[in-house]
């Protein structure tokens, strides 16, 4: 067994230190912030000491049973808000209106998977009627950023030849405008409706829920003729789950705990790059 710890800037001491506990019977420096345990004893109270110190390190640590290879996988598929960008799109649309708050509560508690995604999207939505469609492309522009890492990561995993698709619950016109910016593959999500250059508080069209995100990984997996198991998924909040099931690596990242319990990777302090210190 493995184990790779990784950090953010000036924290190999703490790697160091981490990795003192594992006993283990080689260490590989992979980076500055990066190291990897090889053959480790494992355990449940090694796995509970080392959980534990490195939260109080603010580093993330990842068993990984023997090596796995970046040229493995043929398909990278990511969430979007709160995944490959830092905002949740529909929070900052709110924030035009004035109900940034309202809606951002539904947010959270919907990926914390307390309420139906489909049901609270459209409560949110609704909230949004006769908003200005000028308010997206603000949004857009002022607010929407790539989440750490994201630009690195993506390069790598093209540069390795891997597909890669930006599926997600939030709205085309985000998704329309990041897929040829970053050069991604495939894209779905939901339509807004607008009409008279106003939202009508309307979503065109079946909600992409979870079921939606899953089916969407398979359709994009049988088009390019490969098994789920060769696919990387990455998301934060409950409606990633599916999708993040029948992954070969699902990654949580700066997840909900639902999510964090049940990925392969939990990364939640380094950046969306921090898959590439996993893989050979």
């Amino acid at each position: 067994m493995n184990l790779v710890l990784q950090g953010l800037d000036d924290c190999y001491p703490r790697l160091e230190r981490i990795a003192a506990l594992t006993a283990p019977q080689r260490v590989t420096r992979i980076s500055d912030t990066a190291l990897r345990c090889e053959g480790i004893a494992f355990s449940p109270a090694l796995r509970q000491t080392i959980e534990v110190a490195a939260h109080a390190a603010e580093l993330d640590a990842t068993y990984m049973m023997g090596a796995q290879r970046l040229a493995d996988f043929k398909l990278v598929a990511m969430d979007m808000d709160s995944t490959l960008i830092t905002i949740e799109c529909i929070d900052e649309i709110a924030d035009m209106q004035g109900l940034k708050p309202q809606v951002a509560a539904i947010t959270e508690a919907a990926m914390r998977g307390e309420l139906d995604f489909s049901e609270s999207l459209r409560r949110r939505v609704a909230l949004l009627e006769g908003l200005d469609a000028s308010a997206l492309e603000r949004v857009f522009e002022e607010r929407l950023r790539l989440s750490p890492g994201a630009e690195r990561m993506l390069k790598a995993v093209q540069a390795a030849g891997l597909k890669t698709l930006l599926v997600s619950g939030g709205f085309t016109y985000f998704t329309d405008r990041l897929k040829p910016m970053l050069g991604l593959d495939f894209t779905r999500a939901n339509q807004l409706e607008i009409v008279d250059g106003k939202l009508t508080g309307k979503v065109l069209g079946d909600i992409v829920d979870a079921e939606a995100k899953r089916a969407t990984v398979e359709q994009v997996c049988a088009t390019l003729g490969i098994s789920p198991d060769q696919a990387i998924v990455m998301g934060d909040g409950a409606n990633d789950l599916k999708m993040m099931g029948i992954a070969g690596m699902s990654v949580a990242f700066r997840a909900k705990p639902v999510v964090r319990e049940q990925a392969t990777v939990a990364l939640n302090y380094v950046g969306l790059d921090g898959i590439l210190n996993l893989l050979d």
